[in-house]
């Protein structure tokens, strides 16, 4: 009896770990994402339509891979966040600084909600 009290607790342990495991990557792409279009933010208010497209690129794969580790939780707020830094890419390709930059900032509130969550 005791040898199975053993194995079950190990076995909860076990689950428990990866569990922490799998949200702090979770947390991590969602900390890049953030950090990069913040640093985006920036740069697009100053006019630094390169900087502001590299970051926001940057910014997305985090996204996307946050998005990809959320597949079994509640992920709106994430997916709404790569639709407006694919908008933001967009118009940082067309010279847009200013549209551009406002996408970011839509793409950061929903960024931070999802990290809430």
């Amino acid at each position: 009896m005791k040898f199975m009290q053993t194995i079950i607790t190990i076995s909860v342990l076990a689950l428990y770990l990866n569990t922490q495991a799998i949200a702090a990557e979770v947390n991590q792409h969602t900390t890049e994402a953030i950090k990069h279009a913040e640093a985006a933010q920036t740069h697009g208010a100053a006019g630094h339509v390169k900087a502001l497209l590299e970051h926001t690129q940057e910014s997305l794969m985090h996204a996307k891979a946050a998005e990809n580790e959320l597949a079994k939780a509640p992920q709106q707020h994430m997916t709404e966040s790569i639709k407006h830094l694919d908008e933001a890419i967009a118009h940082a390709k067309q010279d847009h600084a200013e549209v551009a930059t406002k996408h970011v900032i839509e793409a950061l509130k929903h960024m931070r909600e999802s990290a809430a969550e």
